[in-house]
């Protein structure tokens, strides 16, 4: 059966949960000052407390932290460019000033001046093909496609251990039945 914990004992798991020091939290709990660095420590060994502070994890680490599906979904809408971006953009405005003369004609003269603003624009054709690049190799979709491709990555990996089981033989003399010693170097 589950205890409910003591408001002291809750505010130290808490700031447990906050700074991951025991006595501090101990402290900040309001325990003693000397007897900070034991309760603390003897706090966590409390399977009350213990399950308040995994159970607190659990539920903070679930807020912050995206699902697969929402990552999956976020990857689909960035690929159909769906998703906006901020860009800011520089623009040249002209506008009038007036200017006078010595002989007192007055008259307007254009000067430019450059105005930032910000737009939305959809995702960059780029980005869009990255996502589709990753979420066709996270759903598998990739698999099968170049067959070429795969036998040849096979072939490289099955050498490549050949060739390691070659040098293993020779290091450890077992190469054509024969007990050699072996300088490294020879290799």
């Amino acid at each position: 059966m589950k205890r409910k914990l003591t408001p002291k004992q809750q505010k130290f798991a808490d700031e447990y949960i906050v700074s991951g020091n025991a006595a501090d939290a101990a402290r900040k709990a309001g325990y003693s000052e000397r007897t900070a660095r034991s309760v603390g420590q003897e706090n966590l060994t409390k399977p009350d407390i213990k399950n308040y502070i995994e159970t607190r994890l659990k539920q903070l680490a679930s807020k912050r932290v995206a699902t697969q599906q929402e990552v999956l979904e976020f990857l689909t809408r960035i690929m159909r460019r769906e998703e906006l971006e901020q860009v800011v953009i520089t623009m040249r405005k002209a506008r009038s000033i007036p200017v006078t003369e010595a002989d007192g004609k007055t008259y307007d003269r254009l000067v430019y001046e450059d105005v930032e603003d910000v737009v939305d624009t959809k995702t960059k054709n780029s980005d869009s093909m990255k996502a589709a690049d990753i979420l066709t190799r996270v759903l598998g979709m990739s698999k099968g496609m170049n067959p070429e491709l795969e036998a040849a990555q096979l072939r490289k990996v099955n050498a490549e251990a050949e060739i390691a089981r070659a040098k293993a033989d020779i290091l450890t003399g077992k190469e054509n039945g024969t007990d050699r010693t072996v300088i490294v170097d020879d290799i």
